[in-house]
C-alpha cells in the first residue's frame, strides 16, 4: 500500500499501477468535473476539467472508485458496478499542468 503524501487530499483515491501509482481527486464544477492527478510524492501531475462520455450517469455524492484507464486525458470510475468514462475538456485556457 502506497502511503498518502501530506499534499494529497483526503478524498483522493489511489490507482495502483505496474510501473507507478497515482492518486486521483474529483470535484464537481457546474456541468463539468475537475479531476486532479497526484504523484505518489504529492506533486500535481494534471488538473483539468472533464466531461462524461456518452449517456453514463455519475453521482459524485455516492460511493465510487477510480479504475483503469485513468490518466490526464481520460479517466474511468466504477459506480454501482458500471464504468463511467470521463474525457478531458478541450479548451483555449491552460487548465492542464
Amino acid at each position: 500500500m502506497t502511503k498518502r503524501h501530506k499534499n494529497i487530499p483526503k478524498n483522493a483515491q489511489l490507482v495502483e499501477g505496474i510501473g507507478d501509482s497515482s492518486w486521483f481527486d474529483i470535484i464537481k464544477e457546474e456541468q463539468f468535473y475537475r479531476i486532479i492527478r497526484y504523484s505518489k510524492n504529492g506533486i500535481t501531475e494534471c488538473n483539468s476539467l472533464f466531461f462524461i462520455l456518452g449517456e453514463d450517469e455519475f453521482t459524485i455524492s455516492e460511493k465510487f472508485e477510480f479504475t483503469y484507464i485513468s490518466h490526464c486525458e481520460k479517466c474511468s470510475i466504477i459506480q454501482y458496478g458500471k464504468r463511467v468514462s470521463f474525457k478531458r475538456l478541450k479548451s483555449n485556457s491552460l487548465d492542464f499542468l
